[in-house]
């Protein structure tokens, strides 16, 4: 399993890009979709909503439990991956790409987003 490089990792287990016209970009990594299994059901956050770093933002459900998803930072939500939302799978398939959750304009980031090769030594335990 590969972790992006330029993505920074949160120890709840979701990825951060860098901000693309003032937004930033949130999904699960490859790790939490495999130990999910099968993702059926996505909630987000709405448009507008503010989130706060480390506080639970959604949910994702499997066909194993049902997942409390956190927000790696705090901000304002820009954008939700509706394609996720009408086909959760994608959140299995492509985490990295096409199955994204939400953007987030940030406010405060904190300083415990890890990086690739940190969050790769967390994941190994």
């Amino acid at each position: 399993m590969s972790n992006p490089q330029q993505l920074r990792y949160s120890k709840e287990h979701e990825w951060l890009s860098d901000a693309v016209d003032g937004a930033s970009t949130v999904g699960i990594t490859e790790h939490a979709a495999n130990a999910l299994g099968d993702v059926v059901f996505v909630q987000l956050p709405e448009v507008g909503d503010s989130v706060t770093a480390g506080e639970t933002c959604g949910e994702l459900e499997s066909t194993k439990s049902v997942s409390d998803l956190y927000s790696p930072v705090s901000g304002e939500i820009t954008e939700v991956n509706e394609d996720v939302v009408n086909d959760p799978s994608l959140v299995n398939s492509a985490p990295f790409e096409g199955g994204w959750l939400f953007k987030v304009r940030i406010t405060d980031e904190p300083a415990d987003l890890l990086s690739a090769d940190e969050y790769t030594a967390f994941t190994a335990g």
